[in-house]
């Protein structure tokens, strides 16, 4: 009798062992449920914002504050104005640096920003001016937009 109690157990201890060591199958595709909310939109792409279209240079301004006469060599005692045509919508800053170039070295004349909010096409000016009079030489002013560089112009003082 101790061997049909032995061999019951034995049986039983073989058929858990088998249960323990069987894996579970993972579920079939079809039988996950879809998704009950829809993905979300794709955001749309940002807008361009504010670009520069044109820098020009001269020694008078109008009311719309477009260069009168552009130029790019000017006197020793004239107030030169950089004229920025902007176009797109929002806010952006603007920003002047106005350098002065000899034997190789640059140094910064002026530095301006303006915080514009244009909707359409707009116009911006910045101006430098000495009134004892600009050493002669090659200068430059470079726009930048947002703190980007949006181009440069060069110039001469007679």
């Amino acid at each position: 009798m101790h061997k049909i109690y032995i061999l019951g157990m034995l049986a039983a201890l073989i058929l858990a062992l088998n249960a323990c060591g069987k894996k579970e199958e993972a579920p079939k595709p079809e039988s996950i449920p879809a998704p009950t909310s829809a993905p979300a939109p794709i955001p749309s792409p940002p807008t361009a914002g504010v670009t520069v279209v044109t820098i020009t240079l001269g020694n008078a301004i109008g009311a719309d504050k477009k260069v009168a006469q552009a130029a790019d060599s000017f006197g020793r005692k004239d107030t030169i104005y950089a004229s920025v045509n902007t176009t797109g919508a929002g806010t952006a800053t603007l920003k002047a640096k106005w350098t002065y170039r000899t034997n190789g070295q640059e140094t910064t004349v002026k530095e301006d920003t303006q915080t514009i909010a244009p909707t359409g096409p707009a116009s911006s000016e910045f101006h430098i001016s000495k009134p004892d009079g600009w050493p002669a030489g090659n200068y430059q002013v470079e726009i930048f937009v947002s703190y980007k560089s949006a181009g440069t112009k060069t110039f001469t003082e007679k």
